[in-house]
């Protein structure tokens, strides 16, 4: 692989990220359990991932790598996810029932996520054709090395069973697991810095 590089993203890289990240989540059990129907998805994901993904916009604490292969989206200590959008989106898009085990899985979200300062990782995303090469490591070791010498803690919650693997080799530890209804399992991850 030639060299690699990590990018700040700017207004301009908006629409190109997040048209990244729905290619990335297609196959995402809990993303596609909120979204089963093909065209729902591709509809209705990229409005809610905006909403999800806001703050770390306006923060510029988004990351990516050339090409938009993949992406990092982070919220810095003291910035904390806009709710309002989030459930709005939901609401216009998903079913009652699924609205409220929705809603019982971000009750379980708030108990895990830490209350002390840290960096949450919202989103992070590979484009599916380019999985496998090392992307993911690479956007995961941009931000924690400056959690590591700020001496601050990352979050995030894995919705797919198959990245926890990737998560722990970067020294995130599974907390539990987050779970309502028929939704599928998301897990709560921490890492301390090192």
């Amino acid at each position: 692989m030639s060299t690699v590089t990590i990018n700040t993203a700017t207004a301009s890289d908006i629409e190109k990220i997040i048209d990244m990240v729905v290619l990335a989540f297609s196959a995402d059990p809990f993303e596609r359990w909120l979204y089963p129907d093909p065209h729902a998805y591709l509809i209705n994901f990229p409005t809610f991932i905006k909403a999800v993904t806001a703050q770390a916009f306006e923060s510029r604490n988004v990351y990516y790598v050339d090409g938009y292969a993949g992406a990092a989206l982070w919220l810095p200590p003291d910035i904390h996810l806009d709710e309002e959008p989030i459930i709005t989106s939901l609401e216009q898009t998903i079913s009652k029932q699924k609205m409220a085990d929705t809603s019982a899985i971000m009750e379980q979200m708030a108990f895990y996520h830490p209350h002390e300062p840290h960096w949450y990782l919202a989103v992070i995303g590979v484009d599916g054709a380019r999985q496998g090469l090392g992307f993911g490591s690479m956007l995961l070791q941009h931000t924690l090395a400056s959690c590591d010498r700020e001496h601050a803690l990352a979050y995030l919650e894995s919705t797919n069973p198959k990245n926890i693997s990737l998560y722990e080799r970067h020294g995130f530890e599974l907390l539990g697991t987050i779970q309502a209804g028929n939704a599928p399992p998301m897990f709560p991850m921490l890492r301390k810095p090192r």
